[in-house]
Parts: C-alpha cells; structure tokens; sequence
C-alpha cells in the first residue's frame, strides 16, 4: 500500500477546530466537510488539494475536541497520509477508525516542504521526498491496521469478517 502526491504544509498543534470549524459540524456529508478542510488556515487548501496529495506538520497535529469530522474531513479532500512528529492521541485513534493513513516521523516532518512530491510505503514505513532525494523512515503499521486501512475504515474491516 502506498502514497504518492504533492505536500501542503502545516505548524504545529493544529487542532480539530482549524480542521474543520464548528460551523460546519450539523452535517454528516464527507464531501461537504472535504469543501471546508483548513479554510480558517488556508482558504486555498480546497482549490490546490488533489487526491492523492500529502499533508505534512508540526507535533501535536489533531488536537482540540475529539471530533471525527476532522479526519473524515482530511481524508475526503483527497489527502492519503498525514506525517507528523506526534498527533493527539484521539485524532490518531479516529484517523485509524476511518481509514486516513497517518505516520508519525518527526525527521520527515522537519525536512519535508510545502510542494514537495512525496511517496510513502506504508508497508515499510519508508517515506521517500522524490524533490530532494532525502528518505526518512517511519514506523510502518502493524497488518491489523494496515489492512483497516486498506479496506477504508474499521467498520470495513469488520464486516467483511
């Protein structure tokens, strides 16, 4: 399993409510949530972001309420993988539930630009920048979580059980 695309960088301790602001939290549309992503950080985001594109930032990422919007949100805008030196531990449990990809790598994170294109292998844990030749290693997923993910989400995962 793998991810490739273009980075959008972000600082750190960007919580669930840059994310994707309260106002927009009374719906339950994916791809209404996806069209308010970071706008209260970058009102561009939603106009660059293209499936398949990284997001890259500071520690602490996710922080704030525990709202699964955030990651649903992330996830649907079209952005495959989040690295970041730390997340909030409840960003981190929900992105895992719904089937966003993130990978905790505080040397990546430091290095990697904005506009960089980036591939990950989950599989490896490998993350490679393709703009500066630079490689970091993350750790890679457990199969058990490699495969919720694979398959979109937890409640995926089971049913096909």
């Amino acid at each position: 399993m793998n991810a490739h695309g273009l980075v959008h960088r972000y600082g750190d301790n960007v919580d669930t409510d840059v994310i994707i602001p309260a106002r927009y939290l009374n719906t339950a549309s994916h791809s209404e949530l996806a069209a308010h992503c970071m706008e209260d950080i970058d009102k561009d985001f939603v106009k660059k972001v293209k499936p398949g594109d990284i997001m890259v930032a500071g520690k602490n990422f996710g922080c704030g309420s525990s709202r699964e919007h955030a990651p649903i949100a992330i996830k649907a805008s079209g952005i495959s993988c989040v690295i970041a030196p730390t997340f909030a531990r409840i960003f981190y449990r929900n992105a895992i539930n719904i089937g966003l990809a993130i990978l905790e790598c505080p040397e990546a994170a430091a290095e990697i630009q904005a506009g960089d294109e980036v591939s990950v292998d989950f599989d490896t844990g490998v993350i490679q920048d393709e703009t500066t030749g630079k490689t970091f290693q993350a750790q890679p997923f457990p199969p058990f979580i490699q495969n919720i993910i694979r398959k979109g989400g937890l409640l995926n995962s089971l049913q096909e059980k």
